[in-house]
């Protein structure tokens, strides 16, 4: 599989010669569908124009499923978490996801004027590529996610500037696929690397909820106003 090679999306602008653009990662078995029905709930009227940008995972076989093939961002060996992620897929999604980002730049959004968000596996790489990013994205958001890696891993990938991107994560504190806890322990490791992250947990499961679109709307409207 070449990382190299653009992977194909679904896009949407809010509006004519967007100046923002949100890349958004999507789970497990899902596709670039899974997330844009999300735009109309979270685009506010005061918000610059936006390209959102729903790419779609590579097809491959994943451990946990009897080896059934999927879109999934890496495979899935083992349902702990410590040793749930195939860190040579993780190394070539956050390769892929930097090839878009790199293509935004070509299309006159700079990559400060970006920001990565993903859910479950999709916001495991986010935090990937949030870590190794340079020169450094206007923001990262992850949704019911869990860090892919070792904390020692995670240090020796931080790049110098990384920690000036600003974090929104959410989780359900009753998800049985990815347990509050991962949330939690990814949220304090990037507290601990310097990163400002905003944590918020919400009555649900592995999903996303009304009051966690209006709280990453506010989120972003700062992000907007900052940029």
């Amino acid at each position: 599989m070449n990382s190299t090679v653009l992977l194909d999306a679904i896009e949407h602008e809010t509006a004519v010669d967007p100046r923002w653009c949100v890349l958004w990662l999507h789970g497990l078995g899902a596709d670039g569908n899974d997330f844009a029905p999300i735009v109309p709930d979270l685009v506010r009227r005061d918000w610059p124009a936006i390209r959102f940008v729903f790419p779609h995972a590579p097809v491959r076989a994943v451990t946990i499923n009897n080896g059934a093939r999927m879109r999934a961002w890496y495979d899935i060996r083992d349902f702990d978490l410590a040793n749930r992620a195939d860190h040579e897929g993780v190394a070539e999604s956050v390769a892929q996801v930097d090839a878009l980002i790199a293509r935004e730049a070509t299309r006159g959004i700079p990559p400060e004027r970006i920001l990565l968000a993903g859910f479950s596996q999709g916001g495991a790489i986010t935090l990937a590529a949030g870590l190794s990013r340079s020169p450094p994205l206007g923001g990262l958001v992850a949704l019911s996610t869990y860090l892919p890696m070792g904390l020692d891993q995670a240090r020796a990938s931080l790049q110098p500037a990384a920690a000036s991107q600003p974090m929104f994560m959410g989780h359900g504190v009753f998800d049985p696929v990815v347990p509050v806890a991962g949330g939690e322990a990814a949220a304090r490791a990037f507290r601990d690397f310097g990163f400002d992250v905003q944590w918020r947990r919400y009555p649900m499961q592995h999903s996303v909820c009304a009051e966690e679109i209006r709280d990453l709307g506010d989120w972003m409207t700062a992000r907007f106003a900052a940029g």
